[in-house]
């Protein structure tokens, strides 16, 4: 299988707190990856430092490649073109949209990294990309919010707009930080199951970061759990058992374990029919 996400030896710290020791781990193009782990277990800086946020520590030997390009070396990040950005797509906890712009706008700013220069910078969009913005919004079912202000949505309607901006901008690796951590279980369900439609339709990889251990274990078929800034599982989703996670969050509380919220979709949405 062709490879999407190589890290080598990454370690970052932070004062005397080692946030991540010595990361290592390889993600396949095409597969829905979770990273999860209790708070402050290293996942949200890792994938900081997997979308060219956060640097390594210096005199780290870590190297980070995503899609063939090194982001990152030695603690050095390494420059990227256009085309590079355009393949990697980032959606957020808190939406990143702009407020006073309509939906259909926020979605079509996913293309301006395809477009030439000049109407990226004065914002035209033609009438072909314009209809490629209106079928992302179809598959995530906002088409009818086309023409509203971004800044008048619920936040689950906002996750939509930032997952479609994605498909507009044609990204093969979309990282998703928390996606779900400030939406209403309903809508929470409805971003996963649309996240984990694109991943098994459209080939996407797609890695996202969670706290719900119920939730991975429903749309993800693999798992990469931190502990403390380390490596403590890299699996297949069904083998990270509840005696490891009783490991896993031994200091946590149980909240992080189980989301009663899900264990319906459980049922229906299980990673095992996919």
């Amino acid at each position: 299988m062709t490879t999407a996400i190589n890290v080598e030896g990454i370690d970052k710290t932070y004062g005397t707190h080692k946030a991540l020791r010595h990361i290592e781990f390889t993600i396949n193009k095409g597969e829905i990856v979770t990273l999860i782990g209790p708070s402050g277990s290293g996942k949200s800086t890792l994938l900081r430092h997997l979308i060219g946020l956060t640097k390594a520590d210096r005199q780290s030997t870590g190297k980070i490649e995503v899609l063939g390009h090194v982001l990152q070396r030695q603690g050095h990040l390494v420059a990227q073109g256009r085309d590079y950005r355009r393949r990697s797509g980032y959606i957020f906890q808190q939406f990143n949209l702009v407020g006073r712009l309509s939906v259909m706008t926020n979605v079509l700013i996913g293309h301006l990294g395809a477009m030439p220069r000049w109407r990226s910078l004065a914002g035209r969009f033609t009438k072909k990309e314009q209809k490629l913005a209106l079928k992302a919004m179809e598959r995530v079912g906002i088409e009818s919010l086309a023409n509203q202000r971004a800044n008048t949505l619920s936040g689950g309607q906002m996750q939509r707009v930032a997952i479609a901006r994605a498909l507009v901008q044609d990204a093969e690796v979309i990282f998703a930080d928390e996606p779900i951590a400030s939406l209403d279980p309903r809508s929470a369900r409805e971003v996963m199951e649309i996240l984990q439609r694109i991943n098994h339709e459209d080939g996407r990889t797609v890695v996202i970061t969670l706290h719900q251990v119920d939730v991975a274990r429903c749309y993800c078929r693999r798992a990469i759990a931190l502990k403390e800034g380390g490596l403590y599982y890299d699996g297949p989703i069904e083998g990270l058992t509840d005696i490891l996670l009783q490991g896993l969050y031994e200091n946590s509380g149980l909240d992080e374990i189980n989301s009663s919220s899900f264990s319906q979709s459980r049922s229906t949405t299980a990673h095992t029919t996919n």
